[in-house]
């Protein structure tokens, strides 16, 4: 299998709902490393994965949308505890949705799996793996 992974970042405000999330419950903010790991089995006609500049661009694009947002006022997420984990599958299924529309070209049919990794701090991180 192989792979490449590009990444980004984002910085969000939000609040937990929940015992379990002690102080989290109020409002905090958080700043996220973002990878987004792109998997084929074979390389293209190119011996490339994908084109890793096309895949810079869309994943700075899905985290945009996140970017300087609190997360709590956000109508996609009412209610929703936007937990790493959360977010890891929302970028990663936002991901997708672009890659199906073509936004990785021709050479982006040949992917079989993505997996976004949301990392919290050097110590601490969260992902979802889902394929194509």
């Amino acid at each position: 299998m192989f792979s490449i992974t590009v990444r980004d970042h984002i910085m969000i405000a939000h609040s937990f709902h929940g015992e379990v999330f002690g102080p989290a419950q109020r409002l905090h903010g958080a700043t996220f490393l973002v990878d987004a790991t792109f998997r084929r089995e074979q390389l293209d006609d190119d011996n490339i994965v994908v084109d890793i500049g096309l895949a810079t661009q869309e994943l700075g694009a899905v985290v945009s949308e996140l970017n300087y947002r609190n997360l709590d006022n956000e109508p996609d997420f009412a209610g929703v505890n936007t937990s790493t984990e959360f977010l890891a599958k929302v970028i990663a299924d936002r991901l997708a949705e672009r890659i199906q529309k073509g936004a990785l070209g021709d050479g982006a049919r040949g992917l079989t799996g993505l997996q976004v990794t949301l990392h919290e701090s050097h110590v601490a991180w969260a992902s979802y793996e889902r394929a194509l």
